[in-house]
């Protein structure tokens, strides 16, 4: 199958796909159609992501996949979240904590051949282009050390999940190839 630069699928189906991977064995289902998104630790615990947008997906399933299970027990994974117009130190530090997680993203983003884009989260921030080189390429460096030393276990299986599926394009279903 030639995958295009267009998502392959609708957000429904990466949910769909997640949650046939993840809701049994680690209690946690993907959950579109959220104003923000958010992690809601729980029985079973929801990811919820923007829209409907399939990058929204893939991204908060990076945020659960570095996710450590004392953080995955706390609302947000117990980070804090500063809205739009925040100051350079506190984008400095999103820029910091988002490297690793925006790196698996971009995996994910190639397991389904689509394009990936750096979020910086904070449109309307005065950057200057040499901040914004500099997480780029802690984003690659990442990248290429999860290429070298491997994903962490959960962002594995979905990628391979991902790897594994055909997408009917005409009807958004998913079948899982043998």
């Amino acid at each position: 199958m030639t995958r295009t630069s267009e998502a392959p699928c609708s957000p429904s189906v990466i949910s769909d796909l997640f949650n046939r991977e993840f809701e049994i064995t680690e209690s946690t289902v993907l959950v579109g159609g959220g104003e923000e998104p958010f992690f809601a630790p729980g029985q079973p615990s929801r990811i919820v992501f923007r829209a409907d947008y399939v990058r929204s997906a893939l991204h908060e399933v990076s945020h659960w996949c570095v996710a450590g299970a004392h953080r995955r027990r706390l609302p947000d994974y117990g980070y804090w979240y500063s809205p739009e117009g925040r100051s350079s130190e506190a984008q400095r530090a999103f820029f910091a904590l988002e490297a690793r997680p925006q790196a698996i993203e971009a995996i994910f983003c190639g397991a389904l051949g689509i394009r990936f884009a750096p979020s910086i989260d904070n449109v309307g921030a005065d950057l200057c282009d040499a901040e914004l080189e500099v997480f780029s390429r802690r984003i690659c460096q990442w990248r290429d050390q999860f290429f070298s030393g491997g994903l962490p276990s959960r962002a594995e299986r979905f990628r391979k999940a991902l790897l594994a599926c055909e997408w009917d394009r005409s009807n958004s279903d998913v079948a899982t190839t043998a």
